[in-house]
């Protein structure tokens, strides 16, 4: 009887383990809005606006331009030659008709239009408008030819025009194409793109091995650029400014000692402290660059480069700095701008650059500085809390946390060929540049 009990709780942890292996064995699954998502399901993603992808929308040919510094390599004074800067519309169709001259034509108060189908009237030429024009124009010719009076009754009418031969047809319109041939040296190049930035033309096709831009508009487009060509042609210096954006963090629950400087560096190479509304600019002395600060910050504080670039402008002009054009990534910082205004010259009897800067961002201006300084001489401002752009009402960011921004200002001498002041020397060093600062 015991060896039958035994041979039956035997077979029956038997059975146990064959049932238990005999269990169906299920896959974990993970449901997410009503669809089965293993690993063998294909992503489903919404979908999404007929939009420039973000990446495509940064492409710029003109970004390792602007967002790289030679620090090793660095010129505080440039000699380029002058070169003509010349400007062309295009989409001007054929030539007219140069054996047709005008004599003793009147027009009082007719549209472009009338007034040149009463000056064609006779002719083989039709006018035809692309576009409605409703300015009205009137004038007298005494006497010129048909080529002439044309030009002289489109432009009064702030029109233009493009002649078809074959169809016999003159078409008008508001607006116009151009080409403007540029000069080879790339930071003047960059500083007329900047200041018809400013005019705000936006849609500037630039041809880097031609080195021509062509852009479209009306009338008045015509005259800004005109107007900065002409007034760059006259200027005989430009500015630019090296920058190099950084974010530090202190090691210590303790804000940078700014004050440490003066034994670090010495007295001399702190020529100025000029307080802003938010922040301070230090004028400093050469001795002063990017390494020698980032050693300076680097024993009490991490140091982080958030952005860095070059920008320059005609002598006595504005323009700016995008922080966020040239960011490492996105970071808090990056919706500031730096503007400069400034102008090399005379100073109260001194040769100066005397520069305007101004820390601003999509909320306002948040600092402002004026900054005389002397060729060689970089700026650094310090004490504008990284607090100063975050949005939110709690942040991770330490208090103490600082934006510094160190600048360095060039002088680009714009110099003519043929007058025998261009020596064929690009840039100024030694004896040359002691030279060029006493003269």
């Amino acid at each position: 009887m015991a060896f039958r009990l035994c041979l039956i709780v035997g077979m029956g942890l038997l059975g146990a383990c064959v049932r238990q292996q005999q269990q169906p064995q299920y896959d974990t699954v993970t449901v997410v809005d009503q669809l089965v998502i293993d690993d063998n399901s294909v992503p489903i993603f919404p979908k999404k606006a007929a939009l420039t992808t973000d990446t495509a929308r940064r492409f710029s040919i003109e970004l390792p331009k602007r967002c790289e510094v030679d620090w090793d390599n660095q010129n505080v004074v440039s000699v380029v030659p002058y070169e003509k800067v010349e400007i062309v519309r295009l989409g001007v169709g054929d030539a007219l008709p140069d054996d047709l001259n005008v004599s003793d034509y009147e027009f009082k108060e007719l549209t472009v239009k009338q007034a040149l189908d009463k000056l064609l009237d006779g002719t083989d030429i039709s006018v035809v408008e692309d576009e409605a024009l409703y300015d009205k124009v009137s004038g007298t010719i005494s006497a010129g030819s048909l080529i002439d009076a044309v030009e002289l009754i489109t432009k009064m009418g702030r029109v233009y025009y493009s002649y078809d031969a074959q169809m016999g047809e003159l078409h008008l319109t508001h607006r116009g194409k151009w080409l403007i041939k540029m000069p080879q040296n790339e930071t003047i190049i960059m500083a007329l793109l900047d200041a018809m930035h400013g005019a705000d033309m936006r849609n500037l096709l630039v041809d880097w091995k031609d080195k021509t831009v062509v852009f479209e508009g009306n009338y008045q487009t015509e005259r800004e650029v005109s107007k900065i060509i002409a007034d760059i042609a006259g200027k005989k210096y430009m500015l630019a400014w090296d920058i190099d954006v950084y974010r530090v963090y202190p090691r210590t629950d303790n804000p940078i000692v700014w004050m440490n400087m003066l034994p670090a560096f010495g007295e001399k190479n702190i020529r100025m402290s000029i307080p802003g509304v938010v922040g301070r600019a230090l004028v400093v002395g050469p001795e002063i660059n990017t390494k020698t600060l980032q050693e300076f910050l680097g024993m009490q504080a991490n140091v982080v480069l958030i952005s860095q670039g070059t920008f320059a402008i005609p002598n006595g002009w504005q323009s700016r700095f995008d922080i966020g054009q040239c960011s490492k990534e996105e970071r808090l910082e990056t919706d500031l701008i730096v503007g400069a205004t400034g102008t090399y010259g005379d100073f109260a009897g001194r040769e100066k650059i005397d520069a305007k800067i101004v820390l601003r961002t999509s909320n306002g201006e948040l600092s402002s500085f004026n900054i005389p300084s002397t060729i060689g001489d970089n700026y650094v401002i310090v004490g504008i809390p990284t607090h100063s752009f975050v949005t939110t009402p709690e942040t991770l960011v330490s208090p103490f946390a600082e934006l510094v921004v160190f600048m360095s200002p060039r002088v680009i001498s714009v110099v003519d060929v043929k007058s025998g002041d261009f020596g064929g020397a690009n840039e100024l060093i030694g004896d040359a540049l002691r030279d060029f600062l006493n003269d």
